[in-house]
């Protein structure tokens, strides 16, 4: 079942890249008690993905921190090795925390696993946007098809803060 609006967040776990190596953050870690913007992509580095949706983020960080906004997190199914470095090519300001869900535990858990097989990717995420208050999705931005950013970009949750 897909997570919506008024559910709360499963426990899981993310690998975030740190100074010693990666590291485990569970939802809590990153949720709990305060208010998140996450954005889901397919892949990192991928057209659409690191072309389109992590510039409409970054664009609006500022903005979107300035709405009460604790945290902006960039989450995908890929390893922390991978997340690291697209960390450093995209966020030169150290706006975001890149969330790596490797196993697709989370995406899997809150029913937005997107079977990629067919484009030699296996399985990813879908592409959303949702804010998070307390661990509970308080708007949820899903879009229809892995290659757009019409609902999920930064502008449109800015507009939603």
């Amino acid at each position: 079942m897909t997570i919506q609006v008024g559910d709360k967040l499963p426990q899981a776990q993310f690998r975030v890249m740190t100074a010693e190596g990666p590291q485990v953050k569970t939802t809590d870690d990153i949720f709990k008690g305060k208010k998140v913007a996450l954005f889901a992509v397919p892949g990192a580095y991928t057209g659409t993905c690191h072309k389109m949706h992590l510039p409409s983020i970054f664009l609006n960080a500022y903005a979107i921190k300035d709405k009460g906004v604790d945290t902006i997190g960039i989450i995908s199914v890929n390893d922390a090795f991978v997340m690291n470095a697209w960390k450093r090519d995209t966020d030169q300001r150290d706006e975001a925390v890149f969330l790596a869900d490797g196993n697709a535990d989370f995406t899997k858990a809150i029913g937005m696993e997107l079977d990629a097989s067919g484009a030699g990717l296996g399985i990813r995420s879908k592409r959303y946007s949702m804010v998070v208050e307390d661990g509970t999705v308080t708007k949820l931005n899903l879009e229809a098809a892995p290659g757009k950013v019409e609902v999920s970009g930064g502008d449109t949750l800015l507009g939603q803060l």
